[in-house]
């Protein structure tokens, strides 16, 4: 108690004008904080042809590793909402504290999950720790920070993102180099203990006394309803057959609930997520704009490490290093954008900077399995430059039309946007990959026995254990080929996603706010 009220003491004694150095080292523990989530997205992108090994990872199939991820990011976008209102009603950084413990006894699980569904099952619990830690690190910062300086501080929070996604691939493929699969978990703990004596040391301890009601209908409907059609979208890329009654009615199933959900929300007096914020136009343009990005994002991001240590045989630390320069263009993007939103309004940079990330998706169709990494770089760049020049904007726009006592719950509909469009990305990208990659590989296997056609069928790994075990190396050949064109159809529909995301901002900015004067730019 005493500590919290010195940093609460210490932090309300902090003059106005610049930030303070204690600002900075509170903002400094709360980007740390976000880069343990961050960090582990990343970290698992490389580790994913590992873990599809059943020699040196846990033999996982094409479905169970998009569980691997979805479990994480779902359990995460559904509870966000309930976290916020939690942060609200008993402090911001008892929920920080307490989401960094629960997220890193899960990765100690997580690393030594004896099965894919074991897995599956840790990194859920993950989620739940990552949706206590992120609506308190945006609430916090909106505490530390004034409207002079918050945006800024935003953009570095946002911008922190980009730190994740060029150490997270190095990070695991060093560790995939010489250490088991699960080590890549286990580099969580460390920087969990950090933010936990960080906390205690610099962020206000304060409680804001919000006696808000907490809505388990929404949690669960909600839950229920995302659940059953990530599922239906993943299983129906997965047996290859979208017209079969358990994915259409858990598709049909899963949109009721959300509409349930939905219904509920407008009804209780305290949501945990609160739709009315989507009568903002601008609320809903910058929420919608997020969630695609990141399901751009998410999904290229999934088939990336498939193109590099599938196609181009790297190994997990060449495809670390390979993937790194997508954090280029995320730093650059994301400290430029808020200049630029103050000289030429936020309806402009955003639209472009979505326009930019399209044409980072939309490059994956000019590669091929002889591709050189050069061109594939320049298109890494332009997803990050445009992904880091959208989501600070985005983040302060929603930010900005909540009042002080409701930062926790909106910070959650921000992050919730962006773990929903992870979720779909992964979930509607990775089940087009499968799809296609079936399709054409299918014809190549019609001379084999039909036990070991229908094994080859299931990934381009299991097409290629298959050459080797029956010495065909054609086969490969095939995987390859059959990869890198269902590669090509995934990165239309995800540059086709972001395009939509670009025309929402458009619309929704359509009456844009008058330019800051320049002697006001800084």
């Amino acid at each position: 108690m005493a500590a919290q009220n010195t940093a609460t003491t210490a932090a309300a004694a902090d003059p106005p004008g610049s930030p303070t150095g204690r600002q900075w080292l509170a903002l400094s523990v709360l980007v740390l904080s976000q880069l343990a989530v961050w960090l582990d997205n990343t970290v698992l992108n490389v580790a994913l042809k590992t873990l599809a090994d059943p020699d040196e990872g846990l033999g996982a199939s094409p479905n169970q590793l998009q569980w691997s991820i979805s479990s994480y990011t779902l359990v995460f976008a559904v509870l966000l909402f309930t976290g916020g209102v939690l942060a609200d009603r008993y402090g911001h950084r008892r929920l920080l504290l307490t989401g960094m413990l629960v997220f890193g006894a899960a990765s100690v699980w997580a690393a030594y999950a004896g099965s894919a569904d074991e897995l599956i099952v840790a990194r859920g619990v993950m989620g739940l720790g990552s949706a206590l830690i992120m609506p308190a690190t945006l609430a916090l910062i909106a505490q530390v920070f004034d409207e002079r300086h918050r945006a800024t501080a935003i953009a570095i929070w946002s911008g922190s993102s980009g730190i994740a996604i060029a150490t997270g691939p190095m990070l695991s493929g060093a560790l995939l180099d010489h250490f088991w699969w699960g080590s890549v978990f286990l580099v969580n703990v460390p920087i969990v203990v950090l933010c936990a004596v960080g906390s205690f040391l610099y962020l206000p301890g304060v409680v804001t006394k919000v006696r808000k009601k907490f809505d388990p209908l929404g949690v669960l409907f909600s839950t229920a309803g995302l659940f059953a059609v990530v599922w239906g979208v993943i299983e129906g890329g997965h047996r290859g057959d979208w017209s079969g009654p358990a994915v259409l009615g858990s598709l049909a199933g899963g949109a009721v609930l959300v509409i349930v959900f939905v219904v509920i929300e407008l009804r209780v007096s305290s949501p945990g997520f609160d739709v009315r914020l989507f009568r903002d136009v601008r609320f809903t343009g910058a929420s919608v704009a997020i969630m695609l990005t990141f399901f751009g994002v998410n999904g290229s991001m999934y088939y990336t490490s498939f193109y590099l240590q599938g196609v181009h045989r790297q190994t997990p630390l060449e495809c670390g290093l390979s993937i790194a320069p997508v954090a280029l263009g995320v730093l650059l993007g994301a400290p430029l954008s808020a200049r630029l939103v103050r000289r030429y309004g936020i309806r402009s940079v955003v639209t472009c900077a979505m326009l930019i990330a399209t044409a980072g998706f939309f490059g994956y169709v000019f590669l091929d399995e002889h591709t050189g990494l050069g061109l594939f770089w320049v298109f890494l760049v332009l997803q990050g430059l445009g992904m880091g020049a959208a989501i600070a904007p985005t983040t302060e726009a929603i930010m900005s039309v909540l009042p002080a006592d409701r930062t926790g719950a909106g910070s959650a509909v921000n992050n919730s946007m962006r773990q929903i469009g992870g979720v779909l990305g992964v979930a509607v990208l990775g089940s087009v990959l499968a799809g296609v990659y079936r399709d054409e590989i299918t014809p190549k296997l019609s001379d084999l026995p039909p036990d070991s056609a229908a094994a080859g069928e299931e990934s381009p790994e299991a097409t290629r254990l298959l050459a080797q075990r029956l010495s065909l190396p054609r086969l490969s050949d095939f995987a390859d080929q059959g990869f890198v064109h269902a590669m090509h159809v995934a990165a239309v529909v995800g540059a086709a996603v972001a395009l939509v995301g670009a025309a929402v901002i458009w619309w929704t900015f359509r009456r844009p706010t008058a330019p800051v004067p320049a002697a006001e730019q800084g």
